[in-house]
């Protein structure tokens, strides 16, 4: 087993369930584990404290883990992510606009390839940040609404020089990057339209082992 001491991961995921037996799993290796059950709650422990690796669900309440990813990007882009979900079989099957430096499925029953990516990104966290550091995040927008004529409308705020301004768009289902430029400097704004509600995820039920010290998922 690798080094782990004093390593600390950050599990952000609105499942108690989950964020035990991620605790358990990660704990067995050594690893410090902290948890959060939403983005705003992970944001707020990310000021007391920067963990070596997060790991977030895609799917929650408050702050989807889309939006709370693109957040840590730009503001703590050293910080290596790993996106998990149980609506995605892979990580190939996650919209362009998702944030992260890998994916693992809640539905999978090999928790060692989670480890695994866990160890392999602290070890390679210099060379995520400098990747990260090269290519902006774009900004998660929620659904505005419709204006006057009753055409749908989002509020950007431009990365640059910090000005708000609205876009009308003609669809809010499109599931990738999109970029804009800022009517007041023209600086490329890139931007997702946030469709995390319209995304479900099957529920995961949790066992454990009275007599094992590894807990167990199951999807049903």
């Amino acid at each position: 087993m690798a080094d782990t001491s004093k390593r600390r991961v950050l599990v952000v995921d609105d499942e108690p369930g989950i964020r035990e037996i991620l605790t358990v799993y990660l704990t067995e290796e050594g690893y410090d584990v902290s948890t959060a059950e939403h983005g705003f709650d992970a944001l707020l422990q990310l000021r007391r404290a920067t963990p070596d690796v997060i790991i977030s669900d895609l799917n929650m309440p408050h702050m989807s883990g889309f939006e709370f990813l693109s957040v840590v990007r730009r503001r703590f882009p050293e910080i290596p992510v790993v996106a998990v979900s149980g609506a995605y079989e892979s990580g190939d099957q996650v919209p362009g606009g998702v944030i992260a430096d890998a994916f693992y499925s809640k539905g999978q029953h090999h928790p060692e390839e989670l480890l695994h990516t866990v160890a392999e990104l602290i070890q390679t966290s210099a060379e995520h940040a400098v990747n990260h550091h090269r290519q902006p995040a774009p900004v998660w927008i929620p659904r505005n609404g419709k204006d006057s004529k009753g055409v749908p409308f989002i509020v950007l705020t431009c990365t640059e020089c910090l000005r708000s301004f609205p876009l009308s768009v003609l669809r809010e289902d499109v599931q990738e990057i999109q970029e804009t430029p800022c009517i007041y400097c023209a600086t490329p704004v890139r931007y997702v339209i946030d469709f995390s509600l319209a995304v479900a995820s099957p529920k995961i039920h949790l066992r454990a082992e009275v007599s094992g010290s590894r807990a167990e998922a199951a999807t049903y």
